[in-house]
């Protein structure tokens, strides 16, 4: 795991930026800080994605959401190389002498094509059991992005819906001014809140979440091809060429 220091810079900057401008324009912060909007859009929000989601999909998704932050490392050249000795030492010694790569290993979706390898499956067979954990995990991942995706889409009408709410009791208490402020100030403030709360969280989560399930599924795919080329025996200086593909300069 590795931090992402440019999804911390993102961040920072959009906080600056808002709380900058606001200062800048005169305001206080706390003028942006009002409980009832708070409740009513972060409920909301959250009671919208939970109607519409199944609770295991939604506990994922809360999982990975760390992964914005500090994001697991994927070495593809580290990978290549390691493949390819294992290639080699398979060349040399036969497919048994990986048994104590395959404890070393910590990744699981390598540890496990490692040990179909070391079992003596046929190459059709380790790549169809790879290639179906590959696609149920990034079908896993890409749902899990979408619960941040439709709390994104949520998030902005509910903070409409606590404007108008803000705005009921504005009317209620015409007669009382003591009472105009807070009605008027959870009215804008709910709407900041929800807009916000799509376009600097939870929109942005979803789509990174989903850049780093298309990493993964390239990582996994490389891991299939060697893995597969490892057990039909062909030579590692090939193996290196093809895997290579994989890599990006």
């Amino acid at each position: 795991m590795r931090i992402d220091l440019l999804s911390l810079i993102g961040i920072l900057l959009a906080f600056s930026a808002i709380l900058g401008g606001n200062w800048l324009e005169g305001g206080h912060l706390g003028s942006l800080v009002n409980g009832p909007a708070i409740v009513i859009v972060l409920g909301g929000t959250v009671g919208a994605i939970l109607l519409q989601t199944p609770v295991p999909v939604f506990l994922h998704a809360m999982r990975l959401a760390g992964q914005v932050f500090l994001m697991p490392a994927h070495d593809l050249r580290g990978t290549i190389r390691k493949l390819v000795s294992w290639s080699e030492m398979a060349r040399r010694n036969g497919l048994l002498r990986l048994e104590d790569e395959v404890e070393r290993e910590m990744d699981p979706f390598v540890r496990k094509g490692m040990r179909l390898l070391v079992d003596g499956s046929e190459p059709g067979i380790i790549r169809n059991v790879l290639e179906m954990e590959l696609d149920n995990q990034e079908q896993a991942e890409v749902l899990a992005a979408k619960v941040f995706e439709g709390m994104g889409g949520y998030s902005p009408t509910i903070g409409i819906l606590g404007a108008v709410m803000g705005l009921i009791h504005v009317m209620q208490n015409l007669a009382d001014p003591s009472k105009l402020g807070s009605g008027i100030a959870t009215a804008f403030v709910a709407t900041i809140y929800g807009v916000g709360l799509a376009n600097l969280f939870l929109l942005p989560f979803a789509n990174k979440l989903k850049t780093l399930s298309q990493r993964r599924a390239q990582f996994r795919e490389l891991v299939v091809e060697g893995i597969v080329s490892i057990a039909g025996g062909e030579n590692p200086r090939n193996i290196e060429l093809k895997l290579l593909g994989f890599v990006s300069e």
